[in-house]
This record gives C-alpha cells, structure tokens and sequence, in this order.
C-alpha cells in the first residue's frame, strides 16, 4: 500500500501521525473507560435478575440509573453530553486537549468545569504512541504495543472508578501477548506461556495466604488475571520485577494516604494501576533496568 511505503520512507511522518492518532484515541479512550463499567453492570442486572426468576424469586422495580435501563445505551450511541446540563457536545467541543484549552476547561453551556481528566489521558496517549512509533517504526510491533498501551490506560481509569478489571479486557490482553509470541513478534512462547502462568499463580497464591492470615481479601480477582496478561508480554523472567515495583509504588502511596489522612487501614486501594504502570515500563524498558541493575551492581 501506497500510504505505509511512504510511512517507511519517511518515518517523521509516520510519528507525527500517530501522534495525533494517539491524542484522539485518548479522546475515545475516555468515552470507553465512563460507558464501559456501566455497559457491564447492566449486563450483570440483567443476569441477575434472569437468574433470580429462574429460581422463582419475584424481582419488582428497575435500577436508578437509567443507563443502566437503556438498552440502546453504548460506546458509540448516544451521543456525549455535558453531565451537568445534558449539553450535547459539538464536533468542535470535541477536539482533543484544544477544546479543552479554548473552552479553559469549562462546559460551553453550563460553565461547569470539565474534569482535568481528559486531557490527561489525551496527553498520556498521545505521548506513549509516540514513542511506541519512534521505537518501533511501521511494524507489527507497533501495532501490538499500541493496543496494549490503549488496554492498560483503559483498565487503569476503570479500576480507580469502579475498583474492577474486566475481564473481557484482560482475556484479549492476555490472548494478545500469547499469540503474538508465538508469531514471534514480541517475546519467545515459552517465557510467554510461562510468564501468564506465573503471573496468575503468584498473585493467587498471595491472596489466598492473606486471606487465611486476615480473613480478609486482600485483592480483587481481576488483578490476578491483569498479571497474568502482562506475564505473557515480560515473560517469567521479568515477572518479578513487575511484582516488586508495583507492590513498591502501591505500599509508599498506601503509607502516604495514611499519614495524610485520606485514607485508613480497611480503605480498598485498587492495585490494577500500579500493575498496568509497572507492566507497561517493563514491556519497554525491562532489560535496560536489569542491565544497568547488574552493572551498578558489579556484576557483568
């Protein structure tokens, strides 16, 4: 194709490109990360109460929210609107991080600030394409990484919402990582395979020696299935160190939030973040660290 030959003989312009594709599917990743959650607990609703009926229970009454009664109610339809006024958002109110900085993060018709939010997600988008077609060049590679980066940016703001990892998400990210190993494009198959395995039976293992010592749960399922897909992109060998920087990050902010008051010991704080953070800089940066570990270290 006429359009990726020239991506190959010019490569600003294809980093340029992608650039701005980043910053509007950062635009479309906000949308997804507010209407996904929703689109998933009325599933569940409506499971739910099939599930109920089917044991003759009587069930009366319909959920608050009326997303959640609206079939039709989705990622592509309706349209965005201003949650303040119902405002519909035009085209031009739409522009990533531009609309943002002309409206001077206010709702055109309300005046109701517009969460800083938005932006920042375009922005951390936009960034990361960058430097993933800066990397990789006009390659599979590239693509791949894309969707990963897209995947994890996703589960992250939904986890820090609604403190659930979905699992439609993980499985794709997962499925994602094992077959491109074994197309050969990121990592060798048996450190992915192994890598997914060790991801999950790690965090498993973990939850069920806390919740035997507490009785509590000490994190949700969902993480255990994120560590899984992110061991089939690092592999087991670098599993561990996606392990020890984000139970490092998480225990210093959890302290932190404590000794600020923001939070206490029985407060939930979603760990999904910090293994998406810490996976994403693996996948890119994991043998540099190790590399340059060893070498501070003595060791060659």
């Amino acid at each position: 194709m006429e359009i990726i030959k020239f991506f190959v003989d010019t490569p600003t312009a294809f980093i340029i490109a992608l650039s701005i594709a980043g910053l509007m599917v950062g635009s479309f990743l906000n949308v997804v990360i507010y209407r996904y959650p929703t689109m998933l607990y009325r599933e569940w609703c409506l499971l739910a109460k099939e599930i109920l009926l089917e044991k003759g229970f009587q069930v009366s009454g319909a959920p608050n929210d009326k997303r959640l009664r609206d079939l039709k109610y989705g990622i592509v339809t309706p349209r965005s609107k201003c949650p303040h006024c119902n405002h519909l958002i035009r085209a031009w109110e739409n522009i990533p991080v531009i609309s943002y900085i002309v409206q001077k993060g206010r709702c055109s018709q309300c005046s109701k600030k517009i969460s800083l939010r938005y932006p920042f997600i375009e922005i951390i988008t936009g960034v990361a394409f960058t430097y993933i077609a800066f990397r990789f060049g006009v390659s599979w590679q590239t693509l791949i990484y894309l969707c990963v980066t897209a995947l994890l940016i996703i589960q992250t703001f939904i986890d820090i919402d609604h403190k659930i990892l979905p699992d439609p998400l993980n499985y794709f990210l997962l499925w994602l990582g094992l077959v491109s190993a074994s197309l050969n494009l990121t990592i060798d198959l048996h450190e992915s395979i192994y890598g997914a395995l060790g991801g999950y039976l790690s965090l498993w293992i973990f939850y069920w020696i806390f919740k035997l010592i507490t009785g509590k749960e000490g994190m949700g399922h969902g993480d255990f299935k994120l560590l899984a897909a992110l061991g089939a992109f690092v592999g087991y060998k670098q599993l561990l160190m996606v392990i020890i920087m984000s139970a490092g990050v998480g225990a210093i902010l959890g302290i932190t939030m404590m000794l600020l008051k923001f939070s206490d010991r029985d407060t939930q704080i979603p760990f999904g973040p910090y293994l998406a953070i810490a996976g994403w800089i693996t996948i890119f940066w994991g043998n540099d660290i190790i590399k340059n570990y060893f070498s501070a270290m003595g060791v060659q």
